[in-house]
């Protein structure tokens, strides 16, 4: 009696946890997985933020000390000035094209629209060499102005060129956000309101846009984050005073041990966190809510014929100055020499010529990582929104928390807790630290891309039946074969959108990149566009090699949306034929 309780004691054991097979064990893998490339490297730069260098204890000392410098002081000032600013100019332009283009019957609303999101195409950095050409002080605007009016605008002077290429890049984010608002303000509300007399700019101020203010607080949050955690704009700007430039600066050339980089990284983060924060906290106890269902949007109405030229001449004026940086590139990619003119000297396909003689290792290391990541990128997805959604596991919600919470961690930062925390940890095959190792590209790659596929891949589940899975397993399906056979080509639109996502923005970051790059055999297409602008002479190639990132990014982004609506186009014929 006792021999037979002692063998099934461990199956009772396993049985006690019947989680710790299938979908757990790979939500702890997954877990296991974030913990170390992204929890504990920010955890380990707060750490040393805190650490006095010489003695280990935990100290304000080193805030203290980023305080009494005035480099630091300015660059803190800076950062939080260009980031503010950046989400002024960026609402400047972007107000105009979603107001025009919801509110009144425009011709051309859905193409200016489309266009109106190009920018985000191109990283900014690709393009501030360019808008230099184009808007500097010896550019082809201010030479023209001073040609045939006798002054000269300071468009790309100092902190000014920082905040004019970020708002240009960045104000898709809230055309888009804004424009979904005031499409779904209920307009009731507005007729309401006209009807008690209040009409034009006071209708727009007491009543549309204070309705429309979910949206544009969405979208100036994404700004304010992502022009104070930029790194490559200013860096080829020469904008060195500034907190993502210091930080970087001070690990690549004082080293790893210097406690500055650290706190600089922690007061990145420290901000980011504070921003989502504070755009919450602005929006909470307010009532947004619609009467009817999808809230009718704004009542449209006709323009003038005078109305029509000022809403057009704007338009124009606004899309001319968002693509400029495209124009730019082309002709800097294209040009012999540009320096002291308004265009090139001569145009030439040397450019070109030179980045696939000498710098398509470059390509080709990008196409790599990019697509390692994204694969990765997909299959934790994956895993995490069924997980999520599918499951009752205890934990899986910090799951989703923790892959999203890479959003907030700026990539100087995660590329510093890389080379902090794996420094020193060597891989035993390959006879290299694993921050010296091209992997690591991959993996920061990975988590910083893993958000953009996990919303992919849960909008994607969230369209996929349960009974469906259910009614397989009832056939005698197991589990594992009903989610391979039934809910992941379900998912294959999604998945495959989340992957192209993660792809094409993955091939242009830089601010993790450049960190962890030990070798230029290793570096991929965002590094080797930096080097090439770091000299005139090179400017050329470099702006070949953005036009060359600008169509990966452009074709990803195409294939996304066009995965995106047949997926959604099959599933309504489907419904229908149900």
């Amino acid at each position: 009696m006792t021999t037979s309780n002692a063998a099934t004691a461990p199956a009772r054991q396993w049985r006690i946890f019947p989680e710790l097979s299938g979908t757990a064990i790979a939500g702890v893998a997954i877990a296991i997985f974030l913990l170390a490339f992204l929890i504990l490297p920010v955890l380990k730069v707060t750490y040393v933020a805190f650490q006095d260098p010489h003695t280990g204890a935990l100290t304000l000392q080193n805030f203290g000390d980023f305080f009494r410098s005035s480099l630091f002081r300015s660059s803190f000032v800076n950062s939080f000035y260009v980031s503010a600013m950046s989400v002024v100019v960026a609402t400047v332009i972007a107000l105009p094209l979603a107001y025009i283009t919801t509110r009144f019957n425009f011709g051309g609303s859905a193409l200016i629209q489309s266009i109106g999101v190009i920018p985000l195409i191109m990283p900014p950095f690709v393009g501030a060499i360019a808008m230099q050409l184009l808007f500097g002080r010896n550019g082809t605007v201010n030479l023209l102005l001073s040609q045939y009016l006798g002054f000269k605008i300071p468009f790309m002077e100092g902190l000014n060129g920082v905040i004019f290429v970020q708002s240009l890049h960045y104000f898709p984010f809230i055309l888009i956000n804004l424009s979904a608002s005031l499409r779904n303000i209920d307009k009731a509300m507005e007729e309401s309101a006209q009807n008690l007399g209040c009409t034009g700019l006071r209708l727009f101020r007491r009543i549309v846009f204070p309705l429309a203010m979910p949206g544009y607080i969405a979208g100036a949050a994404l700004v304010f984050i992502k022009v104070f955690d930029d790194l490559g704009t200013p860096l080829l700007l020469n904008v060195n005073n500034m907190l993502a430039p210091q930080a970087y600066l001070r690990i690549s050339s004082v080293g790893i041990s210097d406690p500055m980089g650290y706190v600089i990284s922690f007061i990145l983060v420290a901000f980011s966190v504070f921003s989502l924060w504070a755009s919450f906290l602005f929006m909470r106890g307010k009532d947004y809510a619609t009467v009817q269902k999808g809230g009718g949007g704004l009542a449209r109405r006709d323009l003038s014929r005078g109305e029509k030229i000022v809403a057009y001449g704007v338009v124009v004026f606004i899309l001319l100055l968002v693509l400029s940086p495209h124009f730019g590139l082309t002709l800097l990619a294209f040009g012999t020499i540009w320096s002291f003119s308004p265009l090139p000297d001569g145009y030439t396909l040397a450019n070109f010529a030179t980045v696939f003689e000498q710098s398509l290792q470059y390509v080709v290391n990008t196409l790599i990582y990019a697509g390692l990541a994204a694969g990765f990128d997909i299959i934790l997805g994956t895993a995490i929104a069924y997980i999520v959604l599918r499951t009752g596991i205890k934990g899986r919600k910090m799951l989703d928390y923790m892959a999203t919470a890479a959003l907030a961690v700026p990539g100087v930062v995660l590329g510093i807790g890389y080379l902090r925390l794996f420094h020193s940890f060597e891989v035993p095959v390959i006879g290299k630290p694993l921050a010296s190792w091209w992997v690591i590209i991959v993996i920061a790659l990975t988590v910083r891309r893993l958000p953009y596929a996990l919303r992919a891949c849960m909008a994607a589940l969230q369209q996929v039946s349960l009974s469906l899975e259910e009614a397989a397993e009832n056939l005698g399906a197991s589990k594992g074969r009903s989610i391979r056979r039934i809910v992941v080509p379900l998912m294959a639109g999604g998945i495959l959108a989340g992957f192209v996502t993660s792809f094409a923005t993955a091939a242009v970051e830089l601010s993790a990149t450049i960190m962890l790059v030990s070798t230029s055999d290793d570096a991929p297409l965002s590094y080797g566009i930096y080097l090439y602008m770091q000299s005139p002479s090179g400017r050329g190639a470099g702006a070949a090699l953005g036009i060359l990132a600008v169509v990966i990014v452009g074709l990803g982004t195409y294939l996304s949306n066009r995965i995106i609506e047949k997926d959604r186009a099959r599933k309504a014929e489907v419904r229908a034929s149900h």
